[in-house]
């Protein structure tokens, strides 16, 4: 998936955190609801701005972060 249409990075926004299409909501906050268990389903419901793309886009991002870091290695 190409995150990069999705996750916006802007410097005086959430202290420049990766988030969701210029919201508020950054990757971290949806990563950390998916790792208490949270679905896609109770986030899409708690946070009807969210899209399930978005989701899935802030999952793609943490992916390719994390092969980047350990590629850098």
């Amino acid at each position: 998936m190409d995150y990069r249409s999705i996750i916006t990075i802007e410097p005086g926004k959430r202290g420049g955190r990766p988030c969701i299409r210029g919201m508020r909501i950054a990757v971290s906050d949806v990563l950390g609801w998916l790792a208490v268990g949270m679905s896609h389903a109770e986030i899409l419901a708690d946070y009807p701005e969210l899209t399930d793309e978005d989701i899935r886009a802030s999952l793609a991002y943490a992916a390719d972060r994390e092969r980047r870091l350990i590629t850098a290695q």
